[in-house]
């Protein structure tokens, strides 16, 4: 399989597209990022490396370090993780209040906000110095030392994630977290603002691909089932309400963030990053989604 000569194909084809997309205004430091910006990087089982575009420039994650943060809650305390989080697709919006009154504060999946709060709160009380524990697992994982959270994202997110917050005393009331909500949307805004590039981001998540495994360090992360269920997850649970979309035009488990980066896994092969700024309205990169689906479609490569 040629991929690089099948990236920069589908990359030149979906470059040439409108842009149709909005960036992610919400969070003010996200809304001075180059709506231009559009990068792919592909990191392989077999050790490919391969970018085109802007896949060298740091950008931030936003709600990929959700499986971040679920990987290592899971490697820390097991199935137990399941009787504070669901593993159903929500099928609202990735920060709505209205599941949680139905479900007595307990989130639907761990990639919903509210979800990746109660994962926070775990992380709370499991590690010692939590911010900076969880940066060390991450840069673990990619053997990378320089990968470190933004200040200033993380800053514009504590200035105006007002629903964040009433998210996290609303599932505080229910007796859904044991730590103080303040403590917990603050660990919550500093892991959602890791900044890592395209090139970056494939390397780390390669993990995911080799059922749970580093791959330049040879650590284990997670167990073969753990791996494949955080990857059985992001299939049905990765881009919020438009889940089942991702899963019918791409076919991979993957995951977005509203910074317009996207990660896909195809199992025992591969990890590629795609990103570019503008949003569509279901909140997932516009350029990323059209990528993916065109790179899937020209390899005949999907999990189904």
């Amino acid at each position: 399989m040629n991929f690089e000569l099948i990236i920069k194909e589908a990359y030149q084809k979906i470059n040439n597209l409108d842009d149709k997309g909005e960036t992610a205004s919400y969070i003010p430091e996200l809304a001075q990022v180059d709506s231009g910006n559009f990068g792919v990087h592909i990191s392989t089982i077999n050790q490919l490396d391969f970018g085109v575009g802007n896949y060298n420039d740091k950008f931030s994650i936003q709600s990929i370090a959700k499986v971040l943060s679920l990987s290592l809650a899971y490697a820390i305390v097991g199935d137990k993780i399941w009787d504070r989080v669901g593993v159903e697709p929500s099928g609202t919006a990735f920060n709505s209040l209205i599941q949680l009154e139905a479900d007595k504060g307990i989130p639907r999946n761990p990639f919903l906000n509210a979800g990746a709060i109660v994962i926070s709160d775990i992380l709370l009380s499991n590690l010692e110095s939590p911010k900076e524990d969880f940066l060390e697992f991450v840069r673990s994982i990619s053997n990378n030392k320089t990968l470190e959270y933004s200040n200033r994202i993380a800053e514009s997110e504590k200035t105006t994630g007002y629903r964040n917050i009433a998210l996290c005393n609303f599932i505080k009331s229910f007796g859904s977290v044991e730590n103080e909500p303040s403590d917990i949307i603050d660990f919550y805004f500093d892991l959602c603002s890791l900044e890592m590039s395209c090139k970056e981001l494939s390397e780390l998540f390669l993990y995911l691909a080799n059922n749970g495994q580093g791959i330049s360090n040879k650590k284990s992360i997670l167990s073969e089932s753990q791996s494949k269920r955080i990857n059985a997850l992001m299939q049905t649970c990765g881009f919020y309400d438009e889940s089942g979309e991702f899963a019918f035009k791409v076919g991979l488990p993957g995951k977005s963030g509203v910074g317009g980066g996207i990660i896909a896994i195809h199992p025992d092969q591969y990890a590629i990053a795609v990103w570019s700024p503008k949003l569509n309205k279901k909140g997932n990169s516009y350029k990323g989604m059209k990528f993916l689906e065109e790179f899937t479609t020209k390899t005949k490569l999907s999990i189904f």
